[in-house]
């Protein structure tokens, strides 16, 4: 039976102090009560961390490698927030729902929480002990709560938000998955032919000692170069994303490569303002839940996953702590000046104007001038949970049209290549067919 701590006032108002052992909190507190006594406060007395595990049940840790999937913790944060709604305790939710995980980290985190909680933890204390399933967000988001006596209304906000960004990210996935397999489908295919059929052919021609159009001399090159060097094929990609990946190490690569990402033709549209969406949603769910702004700007640009972002966010902290407001820093310092790495990305990846196009963009803002205004009209007002909120909505419904506009031009791009590509074989293997046939009907 589990002993609760607890502070009251008597009838004279005096503070009183003591334990008790009961069945459950309810009971507890009807002990109390009966006592002619006012709960201040009632917990369970807490215990040493390890005692209360070896207290439990036997229940066993499942070996898991890895977070928790947001398609898992976004259903769970559902779950618990329409538990707690139906007004069950906080304990009793969470083991229900322990009960229904498989097993794997999401499954040991809530083990773990609930080993926390019946030890004398809250929540937020619980949750904080398994960064890999529940981050900084998560858990200062049920701080919040906790304090505000809001749990429930905090849970049905965190999970909104999650839902929404599971959304952003399932449509902007969408977008590129079909673009990517197509490529990769049509590359192997033309290897296949560069390397298998297309030397059977210039065999056959040199057999006959026919002369060889221009266009059939370039393909003989190629499937010379394919044949040989087959290697560069998978070798060119992997040794490219080796390359940024060891950039993106150092600070300034990091900087340099998001820049880049943000402003690139055809998808640098579509990651800005997705990042835009995520971030503005952050902060707006941290400033509603009551999070003071400070630690809301931390966790934001913690979560932010660039640079740019990360910077932006920065000086914002620093200037709301020297009594400036949050819109003035942040049209300041939504531009970065002249970036090497950045300069480098764009002149190796768009060789020839790439240098010329990244001059005419670098003093573009990642934040437009109509997000400015509506954080500024916003803190002016007192709503700026509400105005971020709008924010996210624009940005997510752009990049939901932008998705839908890429989508609809790749495919006839993408018919065009496969179709020139195709093309180009055909007339540069039947050229010599043609003079041959010619020749030999002669």
């Amino acid at each position: 039976m589990p002993t609760y701590q607890f502070e009251a006032l008597d009838r004279t108002g005096q503070e009183i102090r003591d334990v008790l052992e009961a069945a459950s909190e309810e009971e507890a507190q009807v002990t109390i009560q009966k006592m002619g006594y006012f709960i201040t406060k009632i917990s369970v007395k807490k215990m040493k961390k390890a005692a209360a595990k070896k207290g439990g049940d036997g229940r066993k840790r499942a070996f898991a490698i890895g977070g928790v999937k947001s398609k898992q913790l976004t259903t769970f944060t559902r779950q618990l927030s329409i538990l707690q709604d139906a007004g069950l305790p906080i304990l009793r939710s969470l083991k229900i729902l322990e009960n229904q995980q498989k097993p794997g980290r999401l499954k040991n985190s809530l083990m773990d929480t609930c080993d926390d909680i019946e030890g004398g933890s809250t929540l937020s204390e619980a949750m904080s002990q398994s960064p890999k399933a529940f981050d900084r967000l998560y858990v200062n988001m049920i701080k919040a709560g906790e304090a505000g006596g809001a749990l429930e209304t905090i849970l049905k906000r965190l999970a909104e938000f999650q839902e929404r960004s599971l959304s952003l990210k399932r449509k902007i996935k969408g977008a590129l998955i079909y673009p990517i397999v197509v490529v990769m489908v049509a590359v192997l295919i033309l290897t296949f032919i560069m390397i298998f059929i297309v030397p059977k052919f210039i065999s056959i021609f040199d057999d006959f000692g026919v002369d060889l159009p221009p266009m059939t001399v370039l393909l003989v090159k190629i499937s010379y170069a394919c044949v040989h060097y087959w290697w560069g094929i998978p070798g060119i990609p992997i040794s490219i994303w080796l390359m940024v990946k060891l950039l993106r190490k150092f600070k300034g690569g990091r900087m340099g490569w998001d820049l880049f990402t943000m402003k690139m033709p055809i998808f640098g549209p579509l990651i800005e303002k997705s990042i835009l969406a995520r971030t503005t949603r952050t902060l707006g769910t941290l400033v509603s839940s009551g999070v003071p702004i400070l630690e809301g700007l931390n966790i934001t640009r913690e979560t932010a996953g660039n640079a740019m972002f990360e910077f932006m966010f920065t000086k914002i902290g620093e200037q709301i702590r020297e009594g400036e407001s949050i819109a003035k820093p942040m049209k300041e310092f939504s531009k970065c000046k002249f970036q090497p790495f950045a300069a480098f990305f764009w002149t190796f990846f768009i060789p020839g104007i790439g240098i010329l196009m990244y001059l005419l963009k670098m003093n573009q803002t990642v934040v437009d001038d109509l997000t400015v205004n509506m954080v500024d009209v916003g803190e002016e007002t007192g709503e700026l949970d509400t105005m971020l909120y709008k924010v996210a909505d624009t940005y997510d419904e752009e990049v939901e049209v932008l998705t839908e506009t890429l989508m609809s031009l790749m495919e006839p791009l993408l018919i065009i290549f496969l179709g020139g590509a195709v093309g180009f074989i055909v007339i540069a293997l039947f050229l010599p067919l043609v003079k041959l046939i010619s020749a030999l009907s002669g």
